[in-house]
């Protein structure tokens, strides 16, 4: 069975099917993320003064994946450049650096993980706070580089590296320990979900990329204009997800 507009843009439409697909699946998608920004913006503007974290995300490393996600958006649209000028080494080439920079983002962004689990703040028996990373964890011994506080107040404002030093806790002094995962507090539970939910689109977008740039490139010889209309889709939702970070930007790491 031959379906219709797969190739030929629709009559009413004026697109052809997976165009006007994409178009209808990020509508469902700027409804997704309009409702989790909304909900942190609330619960940004909602909370008591001295309560809401300040620094506690790395503002370069954020700007280094904005700047690569920035890449990325020039790259798929050179890629899909080629596919019409039906230059196949350029596509290989622009594809390819594409999925580099999504693999880069990804890279980024473990490490921006890796280092909220391995942040904690320590509850001591006699009522002092120890917030800092976790170096070294013995049986009867834990060391943290960070600082000493009185309140959780304190907590809120990121304090300067050169205010940070190793601190050795005996493992009788400590009440209880939680590192900065989801569970920590409103303000993690939020980034974790914005971000996480973002990097797998990121991923699903890198998946389809790989195939496309190796076994589905074969449609190239094939179905040049369809495989063509695929890259451009792909790009639709690529330029989407850029667009979705340039907004997490700011309000996450900025405000």
């Amino acid at each position: 069975m031959d379906i219709p507009y797969t190739v030929e843009a629709r009559p009413d439409t004026g697109l052809y099917n997976a165009k006007l697909g994409i178009w209808l699946f990020l509508a469902s998608e700027v409804m997704l993320f309009g409702g989790l920004f909304s909900s942190y913006i609330l619960e940004r503007v909602g909370a008591d003064a001295g309560t809401w974290p300040h620094g506690w995300l790395n503002v370069p490393l954020g700007t280094l994946n904005t700047a690569i996600l920035s890449l990325s958006a020039i790259t798929t649209l050179m890629a899909w450049v080629a596919c019409k000028t039906r230059n196949y080494g350029q596509f290989k080439l622009f594809h390819a650096l594409t999925l580099a920079c999504a693999i880069a983002f990804l890279g980024v962004k473990g490490y921006e993980y890796h280092d909220k689990f391995m942040h904690y703040e320590v509850q001591l028996k006699d009522g002092r706070i120890v917030d800092g990373h976790l170096i070294e964890s013995k049986p009867d011994h834990i060391v943290i580089h960070g600082r000493y506080v009185q309140s959780h107040a304190e907590l809120m404002q990121a304090a300067p590296a050169a205010q940070l030093s190793e601190i050795e806790l005996k493992t009788g002094e400590i009440a209880s320990m939680d590192n900065y995962g989801p569970w920590h507090n409103t303000y993690l539970a939020m980034y974790f979900t914005l971000t996480g939910l973002h990097a797998l689109h990121i991923l699903g977008g890198a998946i389809v990329i790989g195939y496309l740039w190796s076994f589905g490139s074969k449609m190239w010889y094939t179905d040049h204009q369809r495989f063509t209309n695929r890259i451009e889709v792909s790009g639709l939702f690529w330029h989407f997800v850029d667009l979705v970070w340039i907004f997490l930007f700011p309000v996450l790491y900025l405000t």
